[in-house]
């Protein structure tokens, strides 16, 4: 690898060191010690992230691997930014964005230990390796848990694909009276339980195993049958209808199941009419579309097309923007987030 190569690599994780020193100034003064040090498809090297979790910085890669004097090139530079953490790299360049490479034999053991990090105060689990791929706290989603614990005080909050119900533990710390974390996946719940458990929480958080259409419905009050069209229905847990004051909606791009299609570039509204109906009135939702080619204000039609089919109309929206460490060339960031209120 042409030594000018790593050199031009090292000057892009130093102008964006440098681009992210107010923000990271004041991320560490609100106990803060996760966020991305480098995003490479907009800071020069695409398909390149950092990542600090606490003592640890993750280097990803989803378009080509890096070879060992690029690692190294990494390594040698937050080295001297910030001494002492343990450097962790995760290539997922292959299909489906898979961990592909394997660690050193000295990392493994540290690799899949379980640490702790921290946001806004709220403390987290982290591991560089784990059963999946993605780590268990997207930080682009900062701006989300944020505002959510500016709004939720004396609240209740239902938490739809909570994944390992980061938003929910924020929600209960900052203050809610009532969180709900609903998620399909058991590891995903048992890492939320891990979450709740590290964090001096002023109530208990409740998390259900569902799939979501079968608990937005049962919340709405519309009901979930057991069967459908001739075919039974997998085991659900049966949930009493209830309207919460903050409905959080975060899908996967997509997902299907018995119970429903999730499909946020043609379908976003069969999800959002059972999330509204259990949203209280005069409520708030925020909605979450991570798709990049979703255009904000189409998608922001479509919500405002599908709560007047509901019966509800958008009284006031507020678009929530990723933090300084996730920037984007023209101000369009891929994660859209839409704060309404219904």
């Amino acid at each position: 690898m042409p030594a000018n190569f790593n050199a031009n690599l090292t000057n892009l994780l130093a102008a964006a060191l440098s681009a992210r020193q107010p923000l990271i100034e004041q991320l560490h003064a609100e106990q803060t010690n996760a966020y991305r040090l480098f995003h490479g498809s907009v800071e020069g090297e695409p398909g390149l992230t950092v990542d600090r979790y606490g003592d640890a910085l993750l280097v990803q890669t989803f378009h080509r691997s890096l070879v060992p004097d690029q690692l190294a090139a990494i390594e040698a530079f937050y080295a001297s930014a910030f001494p002492g953490l343990l450097v962790f790299y995760n290539d997922r360049s292959q299909s489906n964005s898979r961990i592909s490479n394997a660690l050193p034999p000295e990392q493994i053991a540290t690799a899949h230990e379980l640490s702790q990090i921290q946001e806004m105060g709220v403390n987290y689990r982290f591991q560089a390796r784990h059963a999946g791929q993605d780590p268990w706290l997207f930080l682009d989603m900062r701006a989300g848990r944020r505002r959510v614990m500016q709004e939720i005080a004396k609240k209740s909050l239902l938490n739809v694909f909570a994944y390992t119900c980061g938003v929910g533990i924020a929600a209960a710390k900052a203050g809610a009276r009532h969180v709900v974390n609903v998620d399909f996946s058991e590891s995903n719940i048992a890492i939320g339980k891990e979450n709740a458990r590290i964090n001096d929480l002023p109530i208990r958080v409740r998390f259900v195993k569902s799939d979501a259409f079968a608990a937005l419905r049962q919340f709405s009050g519309q009901g979930q049958a057991q069967m459908v069209r001739g075919k039974r229905m997998p085991p659900f847990p049966k949930l009493e209808p209830h309207q919460f004051d903050v409905v959080f909606l975060d899908p996967p791009r997509h997902a299907i199941s018995p119970f429903g299609v999730v499909d946020l570039v043609n379908d976003y509204a069969a999800l959002f009419k059972p999330a509204l109906l259990c949203t209280a009135e005069g409520g708030t939702m925020i909605c979450c579309n991570n798709v990049a080619e979703v255009e904000r204000e189409a998608w922001l039609d479509l919500l405002e097309r599908s709560a007047r089919k509901a019966g509800r109309g958008i009284r006031e929206v507020e678009w929530i923007a990723p933090e300084a460490d996730f920037p984007s060339r023209d101000g369009q960031a891929p994660l859209k987030i839409a704060l309404l209120r219904v």
